[in-house]
């Protein structure tokens, strides 16, 4: 949903796919905003969410007594944020359109930025995570998640000869310089994510792994079956039971 420049830590694939909005009511964005909500308050903040999509996620945190710029580069799905919130009559949240470099918010502004599966898709890690510091406050937070490179399937897909289904099983598993070559997105290992945000100045507060939402899954039965045995729990110790890594950061003063 980002898209930036390139001179990454954890080098881009060849061609970077656009993230996907999620949709209103699935199971990640109830997930990802519970966990969230554990980890810090919202209230009387000013929010960043960056790379909002279609403000599906954003939503989830549209009664936390928070003011929320809604940031993405990508004007259909700002639309669609602005057409539901004049339909719930909401002022709370801001659908602010981004070019991919600058955000046009005031630096050391911002009290918490929010960024959920973001940062995979943006062609120069280092920029973006410099912007994101850039527009918070000193001490500001940030809650960041990240694809998880042990779960068993590639949930961006990647351009394999034959083989074009989105969820490849394994192919995550794959060093970085293999799974670069033909994936969609990057993917992360839990210290991978948290060596980024260290060389970028943000202080880790805590990284959890996201349990699979079962979202995809088709059949009703097999989801609440797998959502309340080994998808119950929104985190997990198991990496390979988690389609996501969840960071919470702090910026720190220099």
């Amino acid at each position: 949903m980002i898209l930036g420049h390139l001179n990454t830590i954890c080098m881009a694939p060849k061609t970077i796919a656009l993230g996907k909005p999620v949709d209103f009511g699935q199971e990640i964005v109830k997930r990802r905003a519970r966990l969230t909500g554990a980890l810090l308050s919202l209230q009387n903040k000013t929010v960043l969410d960056f790379g909002c999509g279609n403000g599906a996620q954003t939503c989830e945190f549209i009664n936390c007594g928070c003011k929320i710029l809604a940031a993405d580069v990508t004007h259909a799905h700002l639309d669609k944020l602005a057409e539901y919130l004049r339909s719930q009559k909401r002022s709370t949240i801001l659908p602010v359109l981004y070019d991919g470099a600058q955000l046009p918010v005031a630096s050391g502004s911002i009290d918490v930025v929010l960024s959920y599966d973001v940062l995979e898709h943006v062609q120069d890690e280092s920029a973006t995570l410099r912007e994101i510091r850039r527009v918070l406050k000193p001490r500001g937070e940030i809650v960041l998640s990240v694809p998880n490179k042990a779960w068993v399937f590639e949930t961006h897909g990647a351009q394999l000869p034959l083989l074009q289904w989105n969820r490849v099983p394994f192919f995550s598993w794959l060093p970085h310089a293999i799974h670069r070559r033909f994936a969609k997105a990057r993917i992360y290992r839990k210290k991978d994510i948290v060596r980024l945000l260290r060389a970028h100045s943000f202080e880790i507060l805590c990284a959890d792994y996201i349990t699979a939402p079962m979202d995809v899954v088709k059949n009703p039965q097999l989801k609440k079956i797998l959502r309340t045995t080994l998808f119950g729990r929104d985190t997990t110790l198991l990496p390979f039971l988690a389609t996501a890594i969840l960071v919470h950061g702090r910026k720190k003063i220099s």
